[in-house]
């Protein structure tokens, strides 16, 4: 015979995904790896489309392969800004940033 465990459930009815995120303490690591993917699949999509190989992309950006698949890998965000402006230099691309003010938390 199975036994019911009772789970204390937690209300997030209401509420919206970035607040779930606060809750859970990941919001910034999840914008982090959000922000990473987006410009490795850009960066990566600009290759596909010049036809330009990792070991081309390497050599023009005086770096090895490893650094080129560590820009490229989606879920590392250690990379540093000056890296990701080189290369998208590299792929006739430039990079812009911009800080945004948060939405007011809604009643």
């Amino acid at each position: 015979m199975k036994t019911r465990r009772s789970r204390k459930r937690v209300s997030h009815n209401g509420s919206t995904f970035d607040s779930f995120l606060e809750e859970e303490g990941i919001r910034e690591e999840v914008e982090a790896v959000a922000i990473k993917r987006v410009l490795a699949w850009q960066l990566e999509r600009a290759m596909r489309q010049q036809q330009k190989t990792k070991r081309a992309m390497a050599s023009e950006l005086h770096t090895s392969r490893s650094q080129l698949n560590r820009l490229l890998d989606p879920r590392n965000v250690s990379v540093t800004l000056d890296t990701i402006t080189r290369a998208a230099k590299a792929l006739g691309k430039r990079v812009i940033i911009r800080v945004a003010d948060v939405r007011a938390k809604r009643g």
